[in-house]
């Protein structure tokens, strides 16, 4: 029979049975639902939480009471899946599974891309096809592992570390989680917990890429970058080479510009310095100093040909006045100097010598020796002299 309730005093026995209270708002009834059955609950009861469950009716022999003995529940108003997805997804959030600070970034050119996926999947065919389209040198690994039934929650797990813990031994940087669409049933194994953790663990980033856009899993929660479809995963995940390549001519371009700039400034800087390096070059600065010394020697030469020029001509001014003021000049015009001989003076009046004192006469041309015999009277000796 069915039984729609509240179940509360949930209590978990350490067999694994679980016992609760189903009650409403008139009557409760105690419940059982034992380990068998609570295994394959896809969610997890807890009280407050109303459900309709299908159960038989039995007595509880050691204290006459009467029991539902639960073989099925489902959430009342929500199907069972959804409230799992809904319980899983609250506690894996505040464990911070899903916190984006925990995110890691996509390498850029990564070596090699794991695939974890079903190898007929039609996911596959379209990561390849992208492959090929984008970056078809990057090596794709195909980590083949069912997506779907019960146990695949296990195998992906089990897929997803073995190529974590090969991944620095086979250059792989990145994984690709991918299946393609379907009912949330279909779905279903990649909103287990299992699988959540060992994307949580992984050494490389992993990209989710499950269902379609409108499909959201806890893989897509856990993983560090969550794409709407397979396709649009790999092309999160391989980089455009015709977007690369236009960017990389861009840079070349860049480059190109900033080099030729960069020896166009220092070519000029070189003239400048060549320049510089040329004025201040010893043979250069020598050379100016022999010019210098030239214009120097020359003017020095000028002006002591100057210099002497104007010293002959002081010198002949002297001279000629100095010969017209010369005693033999006056000879030449027919004087004589006349002096005693006993002492050298020389004589200016006649009254200067007695009669009979010897004399020296000095003519233009030559000297008379001479004595005094009378001296004449001396107003007729002075005029010469005032004529001198």
């Amino acid at each position: 029979m069915l039984v729609v309730g509240e179940v509360s005093n949930l209590r978990r026995a350490g067999s694994g049975h679980l016992y609760f209270t189903l009650k409403d708002d008139e009557a409760q009834l105690r419940a059982a639902l034992f380990r068998g059955d609570a295994s394959r609950l896809p969610f997890e009861l807890e009280d407050g939480l109303e459900v309709v469950v299908l159960a038989e009716c039995s007595v509880y022999a050691p204290r006459g009471e009467l029991q539902l003995v639960v073989r099925r529940v489902e959430p009342r108003g929500r199907g069972a899946l959804q409230l799992a997805f809904e319980q899983l997804r609250a506690r894996l959030e505040r464990e911070g599974l899903f916190d984006p600070t925990r995110k890691r970034g996509l390498p850029a050119s990564p070596r090699r891309v794991a695939v974890v996926t079903s190898p007929a999947a039609a996911a596959l065919r379209d990561v390849i096809q992208v492959s090929g389209r984008r970056f078809p040198s990057v090596p794709l690994l195909v980590v083949p592992t069912r997506v779907q039934g019960e146990g695949a929650e296990l195998e992906i797990a089990a897929a997803l570390d073995t190529v974590s813990a090969a991944a620095a031994r086979l250059g792989v940087d990145v994984i690709l989680l991918v299946r393609g669409g379907g009912s949330l049933e279909d779905l279903w194994s990649f909103n287990s917990e299992a699988v959540a953790r060992a994307i949580a663990r992984a050494s490389v980033p992993v990209v989710s890429g499950v269902g379609h856009e409108v499909d959201v899993t806890i893989a897509d929660l856990a993983a560090d970058v969550r794409a709407a479809t397979p396709s649009a995963a790999a092309m999160a995940a391989l980089p455009d080479r015709v977007a690369l390549a236009q960017r990389l001519a861009s840079v070349r371009d860049a480059l190109a510009r900033v080099a030729w700039r960069t020896l166009e400034r220092r070519g000029e800087r070189l003239a400048r310095a060549r320049d510089a390096l040329t004025r201040a070059a010893p043979q250069r600065r020598l050379a100016l100093q022999r010019l210098r010394l030239e214009a120097a020697r020359s003017a020095l030469a000028r002006s002591l040909a100057a210099r002497l020029e104007r010293a002959r001509r002081a010198f002949e001014g002297a001279a000629a006045r100095l010969d017209s003021l010369s005693p033999l000049a006056v000879l030449g015009r027919g004087y004589a100097i006349v002096w005693r001989a006993t002492d050298g003076a020389i004589l200016r009046r006649a009254g200067e010598v007695a009669p009979g004192a010897a004399l020296r006469i000095r003519l233009a041309e030559g000297e008379l020796a001479a004595r005094v015999e009378d001296a004449l009277a001396p107003h007729r000796v002075d005029a010469p002299e005032r004529q001198k």
